[in-house]
């Protein structure tokens, strides 16, 4: 298939469902990593076409949500800073942090800027020559490549005002966290094709290896979700779990290799801090000693009062797919798209919001 409309077609959606049901005998608990993945799921209604034995949770794979309270207060203290100008994606500036939001510091007067992608960071670096700029690096291995390029692009260019406060995750290590804490017992991982696209299918080896989980790398469409889905039926019906990649059109099993290089040049891993999870080893990425000249944690004094979370909120659990948002006593209530009180309903992908837009009512 070529086309989108063919990732979209009811009557092949319709074979793969019959597929399924046919096939799928054994309780399946199946997580899908990608907060995208939820999107898509709840968007087309595919919980509630596939059978009563399989049930779908949601995962940690959207990046804004499991930012932690206390990396958010770094980044709000960072724009609070005389002579700083902050670039960061939209949904980042509406995330609540402990006591404000970058939103909110905006208001009362800090330079906050939203933008595209780190090139557009880096053009108001050298437009604004007299001011620091920070961008607040956001994501999964997905992102940290091309900001990875924007930080040698400045060393090319000998920009010296230009600064990443990395709060980069990566997703295998928290993948084994959630597995380790024993708190979900997953037969099945959807993983998530943009990050695979990255990183590889390889990287995900260690699920059926180490865990027997039958894995299936899928993209972002109806027919891939439910293509994804059959093949998780068939290795958990056959008792022979591995790694499949139903989405072959944007995923090889090495990776994009000329991304990898580029993060691998400016980053190495280190421990991160997950909203819901704590601090993981080796599931961030932290700038390699000859580019800490661009690193924010390491040229600006932060300080910070210890980091609360949102009193009542439970994206902590949401995240860790040991609860859902309707078990949140401030959904649809005092947590709403326009006035959120945890990140999990800020961000587009992230699994409150999803609820709230497509969810039974």
């Amino acid at each position: 298939m070529k086309y989108v409309a063919e990732y979209r077609d009811p009557e092949l959606g319709k074979k793969l469902l019959q597929r399924i049901h046919q096939r799928s005998k054994k309780l399946a608990r199946l997580m899908e990593f990608c907060g995208g993945h939820t999107v898509a799921i709840f968007k087309h209604g595919l919980r509630q076409l596939l059978p009563s034995n399989i049930e779908m949770l949601s995962g940690p794979g959207c990046p804004v949500c499991v930012t932690s309270a206390a990396d958010l207060d770094k980044a709000i203290a960072l724009g609070k800073i005389p002579g700083v100008i902050i670039t960061s994606f939209g949904d980042m500036v509406r995330v609540p942090g402990s006591r404000s939001s970058l939103q909110q510091a905006r208001a009362e007067g800090a330079d906050v800027r939203i933008v595209y992608s780190a090139q557009d960071a880096l053009a108001i670096a050298k437009e604004n020559p007299d001011k620091k700029v920070v961008f607040i690096g956001i994501g999964f291995e997905t992102t940290a490549p091309t900001i990875a390029a924007s930080v040698l692009q400045a060393e090319r260019e000998n920009i010296k005002n230009y600064y990443v406060f990395s709060l980069h995750k990566v997703t295998p290590p928290i993948t084994k966290a959630i597995l380790e804490l024993g708190e979900v017992r997953l037969n099945g991982i959807i993983c998530p094709g943009h990050v695979s696209a990255i990183i590889g299918s390889h990287a995900w080896n260690f699920l059926p290896r180490d865990y027997h989980i039958a894995c299936a790398v899928s993209g972002f469409e109806p027919i891939d979700i439910l293509m994804a889905v059959v093949s998780l039926v068939e290795q958990i019906e056959n008792g022979e779990p591995k790694v499949e990649v139903p989405y072959s059109r944007g995923v090889r099993p090495e990776g994009n290799v000329t991304a990898l290089k580029l993060m691998d040049t400016v980053f190495e891993t280190g421990e991160a801090d997950w909203r819901g999870v704590g601090k993981v080893p080796a599931s961030g990425l932290r700038f390699r000693k000859q580019y800490e000249r661009f690193d924010a944690a390491k040229n600006f004094a932060i300080k910070i009062s210890p980091a609360k979370e949102p009193k009542g909120c439970i994206c902590g659990a949401v995240l860790r797919g040991v609860s859902t948002p309707e078990n949140c006593n401030l959904f649809r209530t005092v947590c709403t798209p326009e006035h959120p009180v945890g990140p999990c309903m800020v961000s587009s992908e992230g699994s409150c919001a999803t609820y709230y837009e497509f969810g039974e009512r």
